[in-house]
This record gives C-alpha cells, sequence and structure tokens, in this order.
C-alpha cells in the first residue's frame, strides 16, 4: 500500500503531549495539507505587520512577531488579558517540502504561511517499460 508523504506527521502528538505554553497561547496555530502545499495559519490579531518575521534556518521555521500595548500614567487596568511583548514560534521542517518556495501573507490579523511540497518528494507514477514485442497471430478466416 502507498503511503502519502507528510513530513509534519509527528506535529499533532507533540502539541497533544505538550503543556500550552504563553507563545502557543498568544500564537495558536492550524496546520494542514492542500494538495501539494502545507498550509499554517498563525493567529497574530493586534500584531504590527512590520514587526512579523519569519525565517528558515536549516530546517527550523520561525515566526517572530510583536504585540505592544499603549499606556499612559493615567491608566487603570481592571482586566489584562491579552498578551504583549515579542512572540516565537518554531516549526522543525521535514526533508521533503521546498524551502526556497516559502510564501507567506499577512491578512485580517492571520499570517498565512504555505510550504509546498518539493518536486522530489511528490508522488507520481513510473511507467512500466515492456521489452516483449507484441504477438500477432496470422490466419486466414474460413467462411
Amino acid at each position: 500500500m502507498a503511503r502519502t508523504f507528510d513530513p509534519f506527521s509527528q506535529v499533532d502528538r507533540w502539541f497533544s503531549d505538550i503543556p500550552r505554553t504563553p507563545a502557543s497561547s498568544a500564537m495558536p496555530m492550524d496546520l494542514y495539507r492542500d494538495g501539494d502545499v502545507f498550509v499554517a495559519r498563525v493567529d497574530l490579531p493586534g500584531v504590527d505587520p512590520a514587526s512579523i518575521d519569519v525565517d528558515v534556518d536549516d530546517r527550523t521555521l520561525t515566526v517572530r512577531a510583536q504585540r505592544s500595548v499603549e499606556t499612559t500614567d493615567e491608566q487603570k487596568w481592571l482586566v489584562r488579558e491579552r498578551p504583549a511583548g515579542t512572540f516565537a514560534r518554531q516549526l522543525t521542517l521535514g526533508y521533503g517540502v521546498a524551502l526556497d518556495k516559502i510564501a507567506a501573507e499577512y491578512r485580517d490579523g492571520v499570517l498565512s504561511l504555505r510550504i509546498p511540497v518539493a518536486e522530489e518528494a511528490r508522488p507520481r507514477k513510473i511507467a512500466v517499460a515492456h521489452s516483449g514485442g507484441a504477438t500477432q497471430i496470422e490466419g486466414s478466416v474460413e467462411s
């Protein structure tokens, strides 16, 4: 039976085994495969788009962003639940993705990363060569 290539196969297990950290709470993420592209959507509401930094070093993709809080001396906080500061999230990528073709877009408070599967990792059909010639039987048809 053919297996589907999935360089993120262990991500669900990793995230279910560890408690949520402040970084993952501040940057919740969805990750799924859509054909030959992996899509990560990271919630970053209230983040200055200029502060978003996405980089890949070896096989580690890192997303960093900063959310600032405007404060004055006159403010008296009653509730402060929205995290502020610099946040980072990392994904370890498998060897079957095209690192040079990763695309990022920030819209409506959501950072979307498109991580394509590398051409050499995509499933493909292999043509089977047949070396025996076609056998043709000649004869006459009697009526």
